[in-house]
This record gives structure tokens, C-alpha cells and sequence, in this order.
């Protein structure tokens, strides 16, 4: 006892001498001892270029301009993609990245407020500012707002990115005010979803040829090219609308014997006539269940949509024309699609092929352990897999490795020379193979 007491006497004599000489500025160790404790551990080490501390948990990150914006809950920051540095910070909202790195944009706003704010990703200096518009879209090539001075009278307004003047407006009747803020979801394709990828981890895509405008019980469908309404749309109860490529998808679910039956039909506006039309093709917009009730758009790309056959197996149809570019295998899934490419994984979960559609064939083929999950991007296919925990980006033609990481860290934002990764609060960028930042 007599021992342990003096060892507990010895060590508050030694911190009250740290402590005297702390106060005396003689010598301060805690400074050190802080960033001792906390010091993140590293993302990607050995491959990573940089990896810097972020102002908090990122709503979405977008490699955009030679920078790279992160959208928090209510600010929006800019990191310099060749050594992470902070470019500038601004208080918003909500945002979005459009155009491609010779005229990338962020567009910036605050919620329950009209207007928004066109800014440089390298800079943060406003380009443009709007004080009318209730809606933005950002897309790689175009921007689109929606201004709605009465109930029931909108304007559809499309922009190039650094444009100062409206390519077109069109009068947008009935739409109201349903849709506010950035990016409010549109009845069109979504991408296949996991936990190690953000969903908008591909990156803003092209201005699609049609979109559909929902509002009122109706869905009015935009021919972007010519900025015009083509068709106006109705769906009743057991249906569901949505605009793929340059199709209006019509879904219906028709609750029977305990089961729902489906069928799709494809028209093509402005003509409003049948382009192709199949039964028991079931794009999953719609709940297990007898209900029918059909609540999410399919998931696919800009002209491919996921389905499933009468008897549970997978199939990737072209939207176009109805072609069935993929029909899988029992156990077979789908992880990731676009118009380019579909990965797929085996039914024992240990192989994944990437699976052309231009070549009508498979591309190459992985091994990869049960679980892992996997994303497309223009960029690279990337996988993420776990037991060891690793991120491997692949080129979508070859499947040559452009870049792998050790590391459970979530994958944010792919672009043409590297992807960001998120772990807690600290981001990382780790180059392809061949960039000027390897």
C-alpha cells in the first residue's frame, strides 16, 4: 500500500511541475499531445496524394474544374484537387456542380428562399445570381430552373452553364409549387444504390433529350432539345410514368390472385403512338407485396432500364426499342448500369463481369469475395469489398486496375484523374494510374 501511494504522489507532483511550467510558458506539451490524440488514421495510405480534415459529415462531393466541392447541410466548401487545400467556403443550403472542367459551375441556395447563386468552383466568385427560381437542375452540360410567380404558373428556363442569357423558357402550366431546391427528383431512371458508394458519386450526368415535370396528378414531358412540351401525361392509380431516354415508360401493376401483374409500354412523343410493349416485365417500382402501389422510378441508366422476369431472373432492357440487351441467369444481379456497361455478379457471389452492350458480350471478369458492392461511373467501374477491406477502380473496357487502396472508407466522387474517398470527417483523393497527380 505504502508503495502505491508514493507512486500516486510521484505522478501528481510530476503533473502539477508540466502544469507550473505550461502556465510559465517554459515548456507546453499539450499542444502536441492534442494533435497527438487527434490525428486521423490513414485513408489510403500509401496511394493517397493528400487527405485533409472537412468541416463536417458531406451531404454529397463532386470533383469539378480542378476542385473539389462539398456539399454540407448548410455550406458548401472548395478544395483544390493537387493538394486538398481550402479554395473558399460558402453559406448555402443546398448545391449543385454543373458543366465539365473547362466550364464547371457550382450553383448555390438557401431553402424556403427563391433565387440562387452561380459561382466559380475555383474561386467561389458569383458568375450569376437569380432571385425568382424555386427549383435548379445541374447537369453536365446545361443548367435548368423552374420560377413559379402563381400557383399554377410556372417557366422552365434552360441555361449552359456560364451562360448570362437563357437558351430557351417555356410556359410550364399546372406544375405549382411541388418542386424547390437542387436537384428535386424528376420521374426518370435512378442509379443502383449501396452503402460504400454515394449515390452521386458518378458526377452530374447529361442534360437528358426528354424530362418529365410532375405536378398536379400530371406529368408534362420536355423535349430539351427544342425547349418545348411534347405530351402531357395522366397516370392513373395502378400506373406509374416515367421518361427514359427518348421514351414515356408507362408501368402498370394490377393487384391479383394475391400477386401484382405487370405490363410496360413505351410511346414516343409528340406522336403519343406504342413503341413497344411487354407483359410481366416487372421494373421493381413497386413494393413486395399485393398492393401494387408503385412508389420508385426503375433503376438504370440513360436508355436502359433493370427489370425482372416472370420468374425472378434479371434482364436489362433498351428503352429505345424494347430489346432485351441482357437476360441473366438464376442467383445472377445486376450491381451497377449504364448505357455503356452492366456489372454483374455471379450467382456464387465470387466472380464479377463487366458486360458491354456496344460489343453485345462480356468485357472482362474479377474475382471478388461474397458482399462486395460495386459502382459505375464515365470514369471507372469501381468495387468495394470487405475481409480485407479494399476499393479497386478498374477501367470499364479492360477492367485494367487504374487504382486500389486498402481501406473501408466510402467512395464520394469519381472523376477523369482519381476519386475521393470518406472516412468520418476526413477526405482523401487517390489518383488513376497515368495522372499527372500519381
Amino acid at each position: 500500500m505504502a508503495s502505491g501511494g508514493s507512486a500516486k504522489g510521484y505522478a501528481l507532483v510530476g503533473v502539477v511541475v508540466v502544469i507550473v511550467l505550461a502556465t510559465t510558458g517554459v515548456w507546453n506539451p499539450f499542444p502536441q499531445i492534442w494533435s497527438w490524440i487527434n490525428q486521423s488514421d490513414p485513408i489510403a495510405e500509401g496511394v493517397a496524394t493528400w487527405q485533409t480534415a472537412i468541416g463536417g459529415s458531406p451531404k454529397s462531393v463532386t470533383i469539378s474544374g480542378g476542385a473539389i466541392v462539398v456539399e454540407y447541410r448548410t455550406s458548401v466548401e472548395a478544395y483544390g484537387i493537387t493538394a486538398g487545400v481550402k479554395l473558399w467556403k460558402s453559406d448555402a443550403d443546398w448545391a449543385g456542380v454543373a458543366g465539365g472542367d473547362s466550364d464547371a459551375v457550382v450553383v448555390v441556395g438557401r431553402l424556403l428562399t427563391k433565387g440562387y447563386e452561380v459561382l466559380d468552383p475555383a474561386t467561389g466568385a458569383v458568375r450569376r445570381t437569380d432571385t425568382e427560381a424555386t427549383a435548379v437542375w445541374t447537369y453536365a452540360d446545361a443548367v435548368l430552373d423552374l420560377r413559379c410567380p402563381k400557383a399554377g404558373e410556372c417557366e422552365l428556363s434552360a441555361w449552359e452553364p456560364r451562360g448570362s442569357r437563357p437558351m430557351w423558357t417555356i410556359a410550364t402550366p399546372g406544375i405549382g409549387f411541388v418542386l424547390d431546391a437542387s436537384n428535386p427528383d424528376l420521374p426518370d431512371t435512378q442509379p443502383l444504390t449501396s452503402s460504400q458508394f454515394d449515390g452521386r458519386a458518378a458526377g452530374p450526368r447529361s442534360l437528358p433529350n426528354l424530362i418529365g415535370l410532375p405536378g398536379d396528378g400530371k406529368i408534362q414531358v420536355v423535349d430539351t432539345a427544342q425547349g418545348r412540351v411534347v405530351q402531357t401525361r395522366t397516370p392513373a392509380r395502378d400506373q406509374r410514368v416515367t421518361v427514359v431516354g427518348s421514351r414515356v415508360l408507362t408501368v402498370t401493376g394490377v393487384a391479383r390472385d394475391g400477386t401484382c401483374y405487370y405490363s410496360v409500354i413505351a410511346h414516343d412523343p409528340p406522336s403519343g403512338h406504342a413503341v413497344w410493349q411487354r407483359d410481366g416485365l416487372n421494373l421493381r417500382t413497386a413494393d413486395n407485396g399485393s398492393t401494387c402501389k408503385q412508389e420508385r422510378d426503375p433503376a438504370g441508366g440513360y436508355d436502359v432500364v433493370l427489370g425482372v422476369d416472370p420468374v425472378g431472373r434479371q434482364e436489362l432492357i433498351a428503352a429505345h426499342d424494347g430489346r432485351v440487351l441482357w437476360h441473366g441467369e438464376k442467383g445472377q444481379t445486376v450491381l451497377a448500369v449504364n448505357d455503356a456497361y452492366a456489372l454483374v455478379r455471379t450467382s456464387d457471389q465470387r466472380t464479377l463481369t463487366a458486360r458491354s452492350f456496344g460489343r453485345g458480350k462480356v468485357n472482362w471478369r474479377r474475382g471478388i469475395n461474397p458482399g462486395a458492392q460495386a459502382a459505375l461511373t464515365p470514369y471507372a467501374a469501381v468495387v468495394a469489398e470487405t475481409k480485407p477491406a479494399k476499393v479497386v477502380a478498374l477501367s470499364p473496357r479492360t477492367g485494367g486496375v487504374l487504382a486500389e487502396a486498402r481501406t473501408d472508407a466510402k467512395v464520394f466522387a469519381v472523376g477523369p484523374s482519381g476519386m475521393i474517398l470518406v472516412s468520418g470527417r476526413d477526405m482523401a483523393y487517390v489518383p488513376f494510374a497515368g495522372s499527372p497527380a500519381r
